[in-house]
């Protein structure tokens, strides 16, 4: 019912706008100042320097909070880079600004210019000769909306979320600007950026369940992206020595505060290196945004303080098993041995899992979340590394590296499998395991093979979370936080 009478006394006051000719959604507001760019040029000025200024200045936002005394109001105004006070008296305004004035409400879009002052309490002000309607809010802004904390309401309205609360706009500036680190660092070391289709034939590059969807022209199905992988890969042996792209991927999984179905990573692949290359490559990329961002290697993170002072911690999944997970040497050897330690352990495993699938199931059940600080786990099991190469001291591990932080996987990369001959056995083995009802197992993809009889030079590959990249350098705790829209359930309006 309140909202009900907000409402109204607003609609009166836009018909008595409309009345006296006033456009509510005019198109020729032009602000010559941002509220940041006044605060941080006259931040240090006197009452007496900002007198004697000629110029006047200009702002446009969100009305954010009134102080009327009558005759003559404080204001406050919401731009995109910060706020700034702006006083109000009838004398100094025209008859139509100040009528504007008079039916304002908190919320609605206003242009206002006029010289710096300072008050009585040193607050930097504007006072306005002129104010305009830039755009009216019909809806009034949640109740309290300056602390808007319902976090329903947050993720499915963030437009209101970022006019109530200014720390979230923060946290996206700060991904955009670890986006544009990780462009800048590529580009730096001689790697292109590319892009990849995110309609494929083929559900490739990943374990997981993708998304379908049917081409009417082409009377054909398509994968929404689970990974670029397979396509960079193809540029790669087509002589594109340096690639990465920045991409979205699509999988068909569960929610949580770490998993959004649609989600960004960067994939980059580099010929003539290994995935040792890799690991101190990650070190250097991860200090270039952490210097930037932090101003050093240190960081807190949900209250522990994070330390990406260089080398990480390098761990197998072996000895990551027997040091973490307590298993004893002769149990990572036996398949019945080590599916009993699993069922022990509380993890979901088949009798017909093979040893390396178990073997993971404890390491993600157990062992994953003791990696509080970086550490590289390496050496995985080829039975859950269809697209790496075998390692050449032990064949059935990999030359593979998952980086964790704060027990969670922040990348994932290895030496890239370009056998064509046993690129061609590992998928017959992941047909296998959807034989038996694994639908997040890789396809087999006759083209990629094809590729790979070409000859793929030596390479290494690497993917990166961005989403968990940036809740590690903003403190966040959900992934929803760092996604402007998150995929939430459908809600009846």
């Amino acid at each position: 019912m309140e909202d009900n009478e907000l409402l109204k006394v607003r609609l009166e006051k836009i018909a008595a706008l409309k009345e006296a000719g006033i456009d509510l959604y005019p198109n020729d507001i032009l602000p010559q100042n941002t509220t940041a760019e006044i605060s941080e040029k006259y931040a240090s000025a006197t009452s007496e320097k900002l007198s004697k200024l000629s110029q006047s200045f200009s702002i446009s936002g969100r009305l954010i909070a009134v102080r009327d005394f009558g005759k003559a109001a404080f204001i406050k105004i919401q731009d995109r880079k910060g706020q700034l006070q702006c006083y109000i008296a009838k004398n100094n305004l025209s008859q139509p600004a100040y009528f504007i004035y008079k039916k304002l409400d908190i919320g609605d879009i206003i242009y206002v210019s006029g010289k710096l002052f300072r008050t009585k309490t040193n607050e930097l002000t504007i006072e306005a000769s002129d104010l305009r309607l830039a755009a009216k809010a019909i809806r009034p802004l949640p109740e309290k909306w300056h602390g808007l904390t319902d976090i329903e309401t947050r993720y499915r309205q963030r437009h209101l979320d970022l006019i109530a609360n200014p720390k979230v706009k923060d946290v996206f500036q700060k991904r955009s600007r670890i986006i544009q680190l990780i462009r800048e660092f590529m580009n730096k070391h001689d790697f292109l950026e590319v892009e990849t289709p995110m309609m494929q034939p083929k559900a490739g590059g990943a374990i997981a369940r993708p998304f379908k969807t049917h081409h009417n022209a082409l009377d054909a199905d398509f994968y929404l992206r689970i990974a670029p992988e397979l396509y960079l890969k193809r540029l790669v042996t087509g002589g594109m020595e340096r690639v990465y792209e920045i991409n979205r991927n699509f999988r068909n999984e569960g929610i949580s505060t770490f998993h959004n179905p649609e989600f960004t990573m960067m994939e980059f692949y580099w010929a003539y290196a290994t995935y040792e290359n890799l690991m101190s490559f990650t070190e250097e990329l991860f200090a270039h945004i952490a210097t930037d961002i932090f101003g050093g290697l240190k960081f807190n993170y949900l209250g522990t303080e994070i330390d990406l002072t260089p080398p990480w911690k390098r761990l197998s999944v072996k000895d990551a098993l027997l040091q973490l997970a307590g298993m004893k040497a002769a149990e990572l050897m036996n398949q019945t041995a080590a599916l009993a330690f699993a069922r022990k352990s509380g993890c979901d495993v088949k009798d017909t899992d093979s040893l390396g699938k178990i073997l993971m199931a404890i390491f993600d059940e157990v062992v994953e979340k003791q990696l509080i600080q970086p550490t590289f786990i390496t050496q995985y099991p080829v039975a859950v590394s269809p697209l790496s190469r075998r390692s050449a001291a032990d064949s059935d591990y990999t030359d593979r590296f998952e980086l964790y932080i704060y027990g969670k996987e922040i990348a994932n990369a290895f030496s890239e499998l370009n056998d064509p001959a046993d690129q061609r056995e590992r998928f017959l083995q992941q047909l296998k395991e959807r034989e038996t009802g694994d639908d997040e197992a890789h396809e087999m993809d006759e083209d990629y093979i094809r590729t790979l009889e070409y000859a793929m030079p030596p390479t290494a590959g690497e993917g990166i979370g961005i989403d968990r990249l940036v809740m590690l350098f903003t403190d966040s705790a959900s992934i929803r936080d760092v996604i402007l829209f998150p995929l939430l359930r459908i809600k009846e309006q």
